[in-house]
């Protein structure tokens, strides 16, 4: 899932600039938008019910319909829980109004921000879609455990597997008690290269007797404790190949693809790669 997001002043026609990406996006998949809220909604009864459930202590409230559309509210909820929800199902996610998220942005009024910026400009009008979304093209996707498992689940060969392993690396604060604590990792890779040679990798290990279907993915950029950084899904028939096939490939995308990885403790800074 692509996921991009729109900042500005509140009269710079972001909602306006939202309408018309997804416009543009709905005819090249399923598209989520999500919007930065100062108040909770109260645009009709069941709006006015559920800040009632709110107020009575209910974290999250969630409102259907007979038709399957539906709309929920609530107060612990945040934007990357929300983002891990939709990438499974959807293909792109439109954020309004989270200056803070560090997603693709495309910045209005001078708005400061997080996260690289696609595009700017003084209003909404200023900005050509058509350039927004070359941009989104070519930025790094929204990638979930859950994102991978359901693409190895509707492999056409999946009745044939009764196994599905994984394994997620994720940013630890300490080798040791006595180890400065890490605040977070950045990764660099080949572009091209590192996907071209993750392709190779699964491609290999789908050869395996018994294993139908391999997913690898490595984020980059910042990734803070507590994140995830890797991870490995396999579709097997049986629990044995998949485990054995998950093991392989980590162990194989730690050790050839290029992708390079710089520590920063609340003491020190350094490539690992200079330490080895």
């Amino acid at each position: 899932m692509h996921v991009l997001g729109v900042v500005g002043p509140s009269d710079s026609g972001k909602t306006t600039l939202v309408e018309r990406l997804v416009e543009r996006l709905t005819d090249r998949g399923r598209v989520a938008t999500v919007k930065h809220l100062t108040h909770a909604p109260d645009v009709d009864t069941e709006g006015k019910d559920t800040d009632r459930h709110r107020t009575a202590g209910a974290a999250a409230t969630y409102g259907l319909t007979d038709d399957e559309g539906w709309f929920a509210t609530g107060t612990e909820r945040t934007l990357d829980e929300t983002l891990a929800d939709l990438a499974p199902a959807y293909d792109y996610a439109v954020v309004e109004g989270f200056s803070h998220a560090a997603i693709p942005q495309v910045v209005l009024g001078d708005r400061e921000h997080a996260g690289p910026e696609l595009a700017a400009g003084p209003d909404a009008d200023a900005v050509d879609v058509d350039d927004v979304l070359s941009s989104l093209a070519s930025t790094e996707p929204y990638v979930t455990l859950d994102t991978l498992v359901e693409e190895v689940k509707a492999s056409p060969a999946a009745e044939r597997a009764g196994a599905i392993a994984t394994f997620t690396g994720r940013v630890r604060a300490k080798d040791a008690p006595e180890d400065a604590p890490t605040e977070y990792l950045e990764f660099e890779k080949y572009e091209g290269v590192a996907e071209e040679k993750m392709e190779t990798i699964s491609a290999e290990l789908e050869t395996r007797d018994g294993v139908v279907d391999v997913r690898l993915h490595h984020r980059t950029g910042v990734i803070e404790y507590g994140e995830d950084i890797v991870f490995v899904v396999v579709l097997a028939g049986h629990r044995e190949e998949a485990f054995r096939t998950v093991e392989d490939g980590i162990d194989r995308l730690k050790d050839e693809v290029p992708i390079f990885k710089k520590e920063v403790t609340v003491d020190e800074e350094f490539w690992v790669h200079d330490r080895e």
